[in-house]
């Protein structure tokens, strides 16, 4: 999934599972300071992003893709860039995260995933 000697590592702070039931939709969320390295080692989701840092050359954009062992790839979120995930086909999903600091409550900023500030809807497309 990841090596300390890849460009994209920064550093180790905690490593997590999450499982995700199909057509679970678990969004928005950004972290602060916690760089977020992605895989989907089961099953399948779709990941998707959205930046609204006011600065950024990609400000406004969404991105979405679909993430599991058919299109198994690493994805690296920095700070401040909105993510979620829902789960897609039959079966539990599992996400694992190796994330640059440890898990700090006060660092995490939620959105409910039907919120309209992130231009994006999850009940379009299949899953």
């Amino acid at each position: 999934m990841l090596r300390r000697d890849w460009d994209v590592f920064e550093a180790f702070g905690e490593i997590y599972f999450s499982c995700v039931f199909p057509g679970a939709i678990k969004a928005w969320h950004i972290h602060k300071r916690m760089i977020l390295n992605y895989a989907v080692p089961h099953g399948e989701i779709r990941f998707v992003l959205y930046d609204d840092r006011p600065d950024s050359p990609t400000k406004g954009e969404v991105q979405e893709m679909v993430l599991g062992p058919d299109n198994y790839s690493l994805v690296t979120v920095p700070p401040m860039i909105w993510n979620g995930f829902k789960g897609l086909g039959s079966e539990t999903s599992i996400v694992a995260n190796c994330a640059t600091i440890p898990h700090d409550p006060d660092e995490i900023v939620r959105r409910d995933p039907m919120d309209s500030y992130i231009p994006y809807d999850w009940t379009a497309g299949s899953g």
